[in-house]
């Protein structure tokens, strides 16, 4: 299912065999959260700009339109006409950093939905029903997401339930792919490593959910207020005692750079709003750094976002114009500076698997790390 290519330090190129096609890995997964990307970005733009995987959300579809409406359409691919992977957020994260009013407890969560309000009950069966009923490649584990900055003693406790929910997740699962009903039975089931800041923890706990022998592995809660040193170096002490002949997927992460030093300590998968998010405001990404087009320089540039890019924006359009559409709040420069953003993620993963091939990934990530930093 998951194979190593190639290795260089702990760095890994791979391939991961899913039921909806190949994934190479590294890879950079495009979130949408609602099916959707947000910067009005079609399936078809995804499939021109190089996406492998689509990141959607269990918590965000749920509420809206509802799993059993997207069961009822026949799964979350035909929904949003997408043949390649998909994996499933679990909706943990969100329901606790959105939900305001929220009540943990051994069997789950209570909380209002933060749309209308409505009382919502999710654990781990729900979050796998949800997400059998979506129909994903790969549904995520529900676990509790402490805050990098929550104390030991509640940190341990979480750890031991996250823990506990994994077990019940992988049971629903194996109940559920064996369902007649079920669209995808052969829905894949990753679980995630918690423990905040304290690498002791981590290591522990990675420890203890490699004996579930799940199809790959995440590690959540980070990036999430605590530095870019202390997330590199729970890296290095969590990965390594995480199976080694499956994938690792960081949640939520990150920068150009984020994604540099992830390779390097070992991880296959990523997702980040970054991209989407900045693009929106104006922000994109070039290999010298990030730019903001709504700076007065860009007025009347009639360079495309970056010499040489190949993506719809920079083969077509100007900073100028696309400057004038953001600042007239047109959702067209909005949509372009998102395409530009996904492509930029999308190829420099493909310049990273080239770069593991080819042996020189140290090289590579200096020279982008450098580079980077010029604008």
């Amino acid at each position: 299912m998951y194979r190593i290519l190639k290795k260089e330090g702990r760095a890994k190129r791979g391939e991961f065999q899913t039921v909806h096609g190949v994934v190479q890995t590294p890879v950079f997964m495009n979130v949408g959260t609602a099916a959707a990307i947000k910067g009005a970005v079609s399936t078809e733009d995804l499939q021109q700009i190089g996406t492998q995987v689509e990141l959607s959300n269990t918590y965000h579809l749920h509420v809206r339109p509802g799993d059993e409406v997207i069961k009822k359409l026949g799964g979350l691919h035909k929904f949003m006409v997408w043949d390649k992977p998909i994996l499933t957020d679990s909706g943990g994260f969100q329901v606790f950093s959105l939900a305001g009013l929220r009540k943990i407890k051994e069997e789950g969560v209570y909380f209002q939905s933060h749309v209308d309000g409505r009382k919502i009950f999710m654990g781990p069966e729900e979050s796998m029903q949800i997400q059998s009923n979506l129909a994903s490649t790969i549904a995520m584990a529900f676990d509790e997401c402490p805050s990098s900055k929550a104390d030991r003693e509640y940190v341990t406790a979480s750890v031991e339930r996250t823990t506990r929910w994994l077990l019940r997740c992988k049971n629903e699962m194996k109940r559920l792919n064996g369902l007649d009903d079920t669209i995808n039975k052969k829905q894949l089931l990753f679980g995630i490593n918690q423990g905040a800041v304290f690498a002791d923890i981590r290591r522990e706990h990675a420890r203890r959910i490699s004996e579930f022998e799940l199809d790959g592995y995440a590690i959540g809660g980070l990036a999430v207020g605590e530095t870019h040193e202390e997330m590199y170096y729970i890296l290095e002490e969590t990965v390594p005692h995480l199976p080694a002949d499956k994938p690792t997927y960081l949640m939520g992460v990150g920068t150009p750079a984020n994604i540099l030093e992830g390779v390097e300590r070992g991880v296959d998968f990523f997702d980040c709003v970054y991209p989407t998010r900045n693009g929106r405001h104006g922000h994109v990404y070039t290999r010298f750094g990030k730019i903001n087009l709504f700076n007065a320089k860009y007025e009347l540039d009639a360079a495309p976002i970056e010499e040489g890019c190949g993506c719809p924006a920079c083969s077509t359009y100007s900073r100028a114009y696309i400057r004038h559409l953001l600042k007239a709040k047109e959702m067209l420069g909005m949509r372009l500076c998102v395409l530009h953003n996904l492509y930029f993620y999308n190829h420099m993963m493909e310049d990273i698997r080239k770069a593991l091939d080819e042996g020189r990934f140290a090289e590579y990530k200096k020279q982008m790390l450098e580079s980077m930093k010029i604008l």
